[in-house]
C-alpha cells in the first residue's frame, strides 16, 4: 500500500471524527425539537433526567461525507450507502416513534436486498476439513438469502448490545479497527479508508457517549454501525477468500453475535418468543455480579479486542497456528458466557441497571 492510500486513510478517521464530535451538539438539539428524547419512566432507566437519541445521526454524517470523498469509487458502495440511508431514516423514525417489530424487520430486509442484488454477497463458504485447507462450496442462489440473513443479522446484533453507555460504539470501533488492519495488510485501500471512516465516526461520537452519557445514539446508531460492518466485511478480501470469507467476519463480530445466539438460545429453550426482551445479555449478567457499567465496558471491548486480534493473525499465519488459536479463543469464550449464564442475579445492593437501558430494540432485544 502505497504513502498516498496511508496518508488518505489518516485524513479519513480524523475528517469522520472531527465531523461527527462537531456535529454531536446539533443533533442534540434535533432531538429535543423533534421529540426524539429518552424519558426515564421505569426502573430499568438510571438516569434521572431526559436525554437525547438520534446521536447516530452525527456517526452516519460523519462516515457519509468521509466515504463519498475518498471511497465511492469502490465496486459497489453507490448501493450500500443507499441501503444504509434506509436503514437510517428507519433508525429515526424509530428513535421518535414506536414501530413494530415487523415493520423493521421488512424494512431491514429490503436494505439489506438493495446491496445483494447489486453484487454484495457471500458466494463461497469453506467446506471447514481441517485435513485439506482450500476445500470450499459456492453456494449458488443461496448467496442471496444467507448473505440477507447475515445483515440483518449484524445489524440487530449490534443493536442488542447497546444497552450500556459507549458498549455498542465502542465495540464498532475496535471491529472496524481490526477490519482496517487486515484491508491494509491485503492491500485494500477502499476498504480501508472506509473502515478508518466508520472507526474516526465512531471516535469523534464516544465523548459524548461515554458513562455518564449526555446523548445516546439509539437505533440509528446501533443498527447504521450493525449494517456497515455487516456489508464491508464481505467487500475486498474478504469476499474472495473461501475460509477467510466466513470465519474472518465471523470473529470481528464475535461478540455480538455470541451474545445475540445465547438469547435467543435462551429464550427458546425457556418457552418464550426470541424477541422478547430479558436481562440475561451479557452486559446484564456483568452488572449483577457486581460490575459498575464502566468496568462492563472495559470487559467487553477486551473481549472484542482479543477476537479482533484473533481475526487479523488469522489472516497472517500459517493456517494450522491460526485454527488453533481461533479454537482456543471460542473454547473461552462459550465457557465464559456459561459461566455468566450459570451465575445468580446479583442483590439490589449492588445491581446497577444500565444506564443506556433500551426502550426497544430492532426487531430483537
Amino acid at each position: 500500500m502505497s504513502s498516498q492510500d496511508i496518508f488518505t486513510i489518516v485524513i479519513s478517521f480524523l475528517l469522520a471524527g472531527v465531523i461527527s464530535f462537531a456535529t454531536t451538539p446539533l443533533v442534540k438539539v434535533l432531538a429535543g425539537r423533534v421529540g426524539a428524547i429518552d424519558v426515564p419512566r421505569d426502573s430499568r432507566r438510571m438516569h434521572k433526567v431526559p436525554i437525547p437519541r438520534l446521536g447516530g445521526l452525527a456517526i452516519f454524517f460523519g462516515f457519509l461525507i468521509t466515504v463519498l470523498l475518498f471511497a465511492f469509487d469502490q465496486p459497489h458502495m453507490g448501493s450500500i450507502l443507499l441501503g444504509a440511508v434506509v436503514i437510517v431514516v428507519l433508525g429515526v423514525l424509530d428513535d421518535i416513534m414506536d414501530l413494530s417489530a415487523k415493520l423493521k424487520f421488512a424494512v431491514q430486509i429490503i436494505a439489506a436486498l438493495i446491496p445483494v442484488l447489486s453484487g454484495v454477497r457471500i458466494d463461497i463458504l469453506s467446506s471447514f476439513n481441517p485435513f485439506r485447507e482450500g476445500d470450499f462450496f459456492r453456494l449458488g442462489w443461496l448467496s442471496i438469502p444467507v448473505t440477507v440473513l447475515w445483515i440483518v443479522g449484524i445489524t440487530n446484533a449490534v443493536n442488542l448490545i447497546d444497552g450500556l453507555d459507549g458498549l455498542a460504539c465502542g465495540v464498532s470501533s475496535i471491529a472496524s479497527v481490526s477490519l482496517l488492519i487486515i484491508a491494509i495488510l491485503a492491500t485494500e485501500p477502499l476498504v480501508a479508508i472506509t473502515m478508518a471512516a466508520l472507526c474516526g465516526a465512531c471516535i469523534g461520537f464516544l465523548p459524548y457517549n461515554f458513562n455518564p452519557a449526555s446523548i445516546f445514539m439509539g437505533d440509528t446508531g446501533a443498527t447504521f454501525l450493525g449494517y456497515i460492518l455487516a456489508t464491508m466485511s464481505i467487500q475486498g478480501y474478504f469476499k474472495f477468500y473461501a475460509l477467510i470469507s466466513f470465519v474472518v467476519p465471523f470473529l470481528i463480530l464475535g461478540l455480538p453475535i455470541f451474545d445475540t445466539a445465547f438469547a435467543i438460545l435462551r429464550r427458546v429453550l425457556s418457552g418464550r418468543s426470541p424477541m422478547s426482551p430479558d436481562r440475561g445479555h451479557l452486559h446484564h449478567r456483568l452488572i449483577d455480579m457486581g460490575f459498575s457499567q464502566k468496568q462492563t465496558v472495559a470487559i467487553m471491548y477486551t473481549i472484542s479486542a482479543v477476537l479482533g486480534l484473533s481475526a487479523v493473525l488469522l489472516t497472517s499465519t500459517s493456517f494450522g497456528k491460526a485454527m488453533i488459536l481461533i479454537a482456543t479463543a471460542v473454547i473461552l469464550s462459550i465457557v465464559a458466557f456459561k459461566v455468566i449464564e450459570r451465575h445468580p442475579h446479583g442483590t439490589p445492593a449492588h445491581r446497577e441497571e444500565p444506564k443506556e437501558s433500551k426502550r426497544k430494540d430492532g426487531p430483537y432485544e
